[in-house]
């Protein structure tokens, strides 16, 4: 017992310490509201469901209020130059057939430049006024280079994704084309492809009479550019061969070697330059020459193990002999499908067989 200025207390009348309540799940209340006189929230809670954050929805009917699309990459990226007109971005024209073929170009008249810089055979006839022979030169140079745009540009005979009504074959035709013709679709644009035709990689198209696909083109040679392609091999392996005769009529080896690099040297390079483009127009022009000769591709004569419709036969049932092979790849004489001449081979065969 307590006394104290005239009142007095029970030990055991004290008031018990009241104690912090634990928080309560179900309330989602903790001990600090009691001492804070405020509401609290446990950490992470949340007062109700997650929402998501409503769309924009505009007034006009013509707006799209779907979500925003992703971000476009630069290469992606399109701007207005007109009414409902698109044209894409100027870093997007910067693609490797420009590049290759701009690099041709001024590789072709930077070759020209330097053989009428330097005391060649060429600069000496403008010197005495025959000017047939330069004219002529320059003539070549321009139509090689025109030759290798058309060819580099044009198409090499894409297989048509969509068939067009017209070119679907009669029945009598189909008729005289046996089934047993391996035809296959592609599996990468899925188009049934003609016989001789293959999926290029590189131009994501299927060719007809595919050959190769061309670095130095940058596009493919097929069934439609195959005749320009030899053309243009002759006539660059002739202004080659003639502008390395020009570059070799300039060098003088009686002269000091600081002297003979400063006056010499880079038509030295250009002529080191010259000798292999012409080798390798050379060979390229022998082996196609050699192709066309026997009607068969760079493709088959490279991988004829692995394509169906050359693993059934011994020989190549394409070769008609040099005359008429010749006529068939320059003239397209005599004219005719692929299939029919693989079906006329298979009736000879039959026959020899049954005789």
């Amino acid at each position: 017992m307590l006394r104290s200025g005239g009142w007095r207390m029970e030990l055991g009348e004290l008031p018990a310490a009241r104690a912090p309540a634990p928080p309560s799940a179900s309330s989602g209340t903790c001990w600090l509201e009691g001492l804070l006189n405020r509401s609290c929230r446990p950490i992470g809670g949340l007062a109700g469901p997650i929402r998501p954050r409503p769309q924009p929805v505009s007034a006009n009917p013509r707006v799209a209020t779907g979500p925003v699309p992703r971000r476009a990459r630069p290469s992606e990226r399109f701007f207005r130059v007109g009414p409902g007109a698109e044209a894409m971005a100027p870093w997007a024209l910067l693609t490797p057939g420009v590049l290759v073929r701009t690099g041709h170009t001024v590789l072709t008249w930077g070759i020209t430049l330097v053989l009428f810089l330097h005391d060649t055979a060429l600069r000496q006839w403008e010197e005495q006024g025959e000017l047939l022979l330069p004219l002529t030169f320059l003539l070549l140079v321009l139509a090689s280079l025109l030759l290798y745009l058309t060819v580099s540009l044009m198409d090499p005979g894409y297989v048509n994704v969509l068939p067009q009504p017209q070119e679907e074959a009669k029945e009598e035709q189909t008729a005289m084309v046996p089934q047993a013709i391996p035809l296959r679709r592609c599996r990468y644009c899925m188009v049934l492809q003609p016989l001789r035709a293959r999926h290029c990689r590189e131009c994501r198209r299927c060719v007809r009479r595919y050959d190769h696909h061309c670095p130095w083109m940058e596009n493919c040679v097929g069934e439609r550019n195959h005749p320009l392609f030899v053309a243009y091999l002759a006539l660059q392996l002739v202004v080659l061969l003639w502008a390395l005769y020009l570059a070799w009529s300039g060098l003088r080896f009686f002269q000091p070697w600081g002297l003979w690099l400063r006056s010499s040297g880079l038509l030295f390079a250009t002529f080191l330059l010259l000798s292999l483009f012409s080798l390798v127009a050379g060979l390229l022009l022998a082996s196609h020459l050699y192709l066309v000769a026997s009607n068969t591709t760079t493709w088959e004569f490279i991988s004829s193990h692995r394509i169906a419709y050359l693993r059934q036969r011994p020989g190549n049932p394409f070769d008609r002999g040099l005359t008429r092979n010749l006529a068939h790849f320059f003239c397209g004489w005599p004219s005719g499908s692929w299939e029919a001449l693989w079906a006329e081979d298979e009736e000879e065969e039959g026959s020899s067989q049954a005789v």
